[in-house]
């Protein structure tokens, strides 16, 4: 359980953050962005939530991965080459991958097959998962490059991939099953 008392600690302002370890790194560091950029795609999927009825079929899966997303930040705020969860290290599991590609499967399955490339909108809703969506694909980017330096997770990296694309197909369904898709017409404005 975690217990806030005091939100400022004052340890940060030399431009340094604590990571879960206890080492210290500047706030611009590879690892940081990557943090950061997770926690971006996190709160772009909280805006999306917002737009979706408490009852609606997406959102306890939305849920679900902003509490995955935080399990992803501390395994990248926790530096090493052991991936192995444990008792006071949080790690992100194949499982958590295979969650999400059953999602992707299930809402798939519901939609016709793309004839077009799409724009980012139709729906409100729709549009919020898009920009989490784009997000997601700037964390993986971060956590590639990330992973470029020094060890990463491979179960993050294969998460935030399969994150990109359960938001896409989840936009898809919100935009009545691809019936609200904007298609992309090439060239249209020459």
């Amino acid at each position: 359980m975690v217990k806030l008392n005091k939100i400022y600690t004052r340890t940060g302002d030399d431009g340094t953050t604590g990571l879960v370890d206890g080492s210290r790194l500047p706030k611009h560091a590879r690892r940081m962005e990557a943090i950061g950029s997770v926690d971006e795609v996190n709160s772009a999927i909280g805006l999306a939530v917002c737009a979706l009825a408490a009852e609606a079929p997406h959102r306890a899966n939305l849920v679900r991965i902003q509490n995955d997303l935080f399990d992803l930040g501390a395994d990248l705020a926790t530096p090493g080459e052991d991936f192995t969860p444990g008792e006071m290290t949080l790690r992100m599991v194949t499982a958590q991958v295979d969650w999400l590609e059953g999602a992707i499967d299930a809402v798939n399955a519901d939609l016709q097959p793309l004839t077009s490339f799409i724009l980012p909108g139709g729906s409100e809703a729709a549009a919020r998962v898009h920009i989490a969506r784009a997000s997601c694909r700037s964390a993986e980017r971060c956590a590639t490059a990330l992973a470029g330096d020094e060890p990463v997770n491979p179960a993050a990296l294969a998460y935030l991939n399969r994150l990109s694309d359960y938001l896409f197909v989840l936009a898809r369904a919100l935009n009545e099953n691809g019936a609200r898709d904007v298609l992309w017409v090439p060239g249209q404005n020459r």
